[in-house]
This record gives structure tokens, sequence and C-alpha cells, in this order.
């Protein structure tokens, strides 16, 4: 009952996803901070070409790497984020935010692998100017 519930909701809930994604991707390229952004349809995507060939559209599943990479400023990022929960269960209705350092000890952290650098974000229902807000308050931290 509630998987036919959710169904009934799925396309609106993922065009508010889409849009909401697309304001925070467009914010996130402008900021002095962000060294790169991983979003399939992203024209600056490795993939994009492929991406737009297989795909109408995205989730609101976004990586992002900051330019200053050190564990302590990814943390400091993430824990000043007001307005995402980290955690992991990508596809409900609230914004997340984990970063991949999360699993990691500290020395086993590498600054020189890109992938150690991986801040995942999810934009989930909320006003795209609220999480925008959030960003910009925890890019300045």
């Amino acid at each position: 009952w509630l998987l036919i519930r959710g169904l009934r909701t799925l396309p609106a809930r993922l065009e508010r996803i889409t849009n909401t994604t697309r304001e925070v991707l467009t914010f996130l390229k402008q900021h002095p901070r962000i060294d790169t952004i991983l979003f399939p349809l992203d024209e600056s995507f490795p993939q994009y070409s492929l991406a737009k060939e297989q795909m109408r559209g995205a989730s609101g599943l976004l990586t992002i790497t900051l330019k200053a990479g050190t564990a302590e400023s990814i943390t400091r990022f993430c824990e000043a984020l007001k307005h995402f929960s980290m955690a992991v269960s990508w596809g409900g209705y609230e914004s997340l935010v984990i970063p991949k350092c999360a699993g990691f000890s500290p020395a086993q952290f590498d600054p020189g692998n890109t992938e150690h650098q991986y801040i995942r974000i999810y934009t989930g229902l909320e006003d795209p100017q609220y999480l925008i807000n959030d960003l910009a308050q925890a890019l300045e931290s």
C-alpha cells in the first residue's frame, strides 16, 4: 500500500528534486571554494554525452570536492551544514550529505587521492534557496 501511494507522487517529487539540484549545481559551479562537481547531466561531466544519450533526467545526487581538500576542511564543511543531515539514505524527501572520508581513520585519508575528498550531496524536496543559503554559510565556515 505504501509503495503504491508513493509511486503516485513520484513524478512530481522527481521533478522538484531535479529542479532543486540544478539550482544548487548552478550555485556550486560559481563558488570559489568548489574544485570539482560530478553530476551526469552537467556539461562539464566527463561522460556528459553518454549520460544525455541514456538519461532523460537525473536524481538529486551529486559529488563535490573542495579546493582545500583536507580531511579537516571537508569535515568542517559537512558539520557546518544545518539543513543537510549526515546520512546515506538517498532518494527520500530530505537533503543529505556524507563525506567519503567519514569512513576513514586519519591515517587512511590520502589528500592526494581525489576520491578520498569526495562529498556526496543529495538534494531533497526543500526549497532550493534554503539549501543554497545553507551551503553558502557552510562553505564560508
